[in-house]
């Protein structure tokens, strides 16, 4: 039990583990759940979730949370909705102008939390309020979006088989989980946003930019949850003000499932992505049960949670107590070393008298 709790990748293993026995047991008990569309179904319809929890994973390995990204999304949805089909915008600046607005969002809500030493939980429940208020703003109505350059990369396909294909979300969500692994693990900033959720006061005194660090922080969320919003469009093809609502908690599960510690230190972006997954898995194993009400995805995700926080807590003591041995081992070798030396010296004194 204690190896099994102490690896560096342990968790992540876990939820690999997890998705690929419960994938197994949908093809068990549904032949066709097997088959290529489905698993690359699991891909399309969850791309936006997937972006957007990495913005997420970030946030929570800094120690932090971000409750906003769902209302981001929605207001993503209303203002692109708005400015394509209500004041005709050119598309490409229209995703230009959403996306410095994510991440503009962003930066406002990372500044409070800096500068003013608040609580990331209620600076982002107030961003999650004002962005869901601002969304009935532009309008209380479905805005439907008929802009040619949306639809057409909404409805853009690359079959890899007959059937079984990938679209543009997809390849964005590919790209995005690429550059996201390669930030954490092969930049300054990432072993930043690790260190500050391992110890801040550590990371401050290790002369790490945590200041800006932090804002840059819900900087990126904000960015994934405007892009997410954006991947969102093209899957709806409307603006609506309740688009994603509660967004934030399926990214939150997504997170916690993937492997990273609600404490901040410890998760890798791989994890979050097969968080998303495995929520995919569960609502689709739902629909192809058929009787089951949708409302049991939340009871499941719940059951979930609950379990990997307990796993986590698992973790986290046995990797506590592992380095509090170890630090023990090593003074008590140090003390071994300095009792041989001392002797020695003794020793090499006594000859000479």
């Amino acid at each position: 039990m204690k190896k099994l709790f102490n690896g560096k990748y342990t968790l992540v293993i876990v939820t690999i583990l997890l998705f690929i026995v419960m994938y197994g047991s949908g093809a068990a008990a549904y032949p066709s759940f097997l088959s290529l569309d489905v698993f690359l179904n699991l891909f399309v319809d969850n791309a936006f979730l997937m972006v957007t929890a990495v913005g997420m994973t970030f946030a929570i390995l800094s120690g932090g949370i971000d409750l906003s990204v769902g209302s981001v999304i929605g207001l993503t949805t209303m203002v692109s909705a708005h400015l394509l089909e209500k004041s005709h915008m050119n598309p490409y600046l229209v995703m230009i102008v959403v996306l410095t607005m994510g991440a503009t969002f962003g930066t406002v809500m990372g500044f409070m939390i800096e500068k003013f030493k608040l609580h990331p939980f209620i600076v982002t429940l107030g961003g999650q309020f004002l962005a869901r208020g601002l969304c009935y703003v532009v309008s209380t109505d479905t805005i439907n979006i008929t802009n040619p350059v949306y639809t057409s990369l909404a409805t853009w396909r690359w079959y890899l088989t007959d059937t079984a294909f990938i679209n543009v979300n997809v390849l964005i969500f590919v790209a995005i989980v690429i550059f996201a692994i390669y930030l954490a693990h092969y930049t300054q900033f990432g072993r930043t946003v690790y260190a500050i959720g391992g110890n801040e006061q550590s990371a401050i005194l290790m002369g790490l930019p945590v200041a800006r660090t932090k804002v840059l922080i819900y900087t990126l969320s904000g960015f994934c949850a405007a892009l997410g919003g954006v991947l969102f469009t093209f899957y709806m093809l409307s603006g609506y003000a309740l688009h994603a609502r509660m967004l934030e908690t399926d990214a939150i599960a997504a997170v916690v499932i993937g492997g990273t510690l609600l404490t901040g230190g410890y998760g890798y972006v791989v994890g979050t992505m097969f968080g998303v997954l495995i929520l995919g898995t569960i609502q689709t194993l739902i629909m192809f049960q058929g009787t089951l009400s949708s409302w049991w995805t939340r009871i499941v995700y719940g059951i979930l949670i609950l379990v990997f926080c307990l796993f986590q807590r698992i973790f986290e003591a046995n990797s506590k107590k592992v380095r509090v041995d170890t630090q023990k081992r090593e003074n008590a070798d140090t003390k071994e070393r300095d009792a041989s030396s001392d002797a020695g010296g003794t020793a090499t004194s006594t000859v000479s008298s």
